[in-house]
């Protein structure tokens, strides 16, 4: 934030999922009094399909954003309109593999762990 293009921004806009430690309108305030320009959006509480989103701007950071060496932002913008143009045309669903008996299984395991502790 104290880098350009975000230090004179009149807005950047920071997207923050609903963990605790950028919750609710403590951690809004919070944002805000560190940069002013800042604009702090939560996704919703029960949004399984933000994974998807999350799996897409994985794989555009590693084929695309990385090494960040573009010229100028027009190229930056050119870079990413092209990949996503061609992710398209290969793109699959995801398979998810974590089934409700492997959450089971953590869930045990963890509960083992504070019986252990206590």
């Amino acid at each position: 934030m104290s880098k350009e293009p975000y230090r004179s921004a009149q807005r950047v806009f920071w997207i923050t999922d609903n963990g605790s430690s950028h919750r609710g309108q403590s951690s809004i305030d919070r944002l805000q009094s560190w940069y002013p320009n800042a604009v702090q959006v939560h996704t919703p509480i029960h949004a399984s399909w933000l994974n998807q989103v999350e799996i897409y701007f994985s794989v555009l950071q590693r084929k695309v954003l990385t090494p960040n060496d573009f010229e100028n932002l027009v190229d930056l913008k050119n870079r990413i309109l092209s990949f996503q143009e061609s992710y398209e045309t290969i793109a699959k669903p995801f398979e998810w593999k974590f089934t409700r008996e492997d959450m089971k299984k953590v869930l045990a395991k963890l509960d083992d762990k504070q019986k252990m502790a206590a």
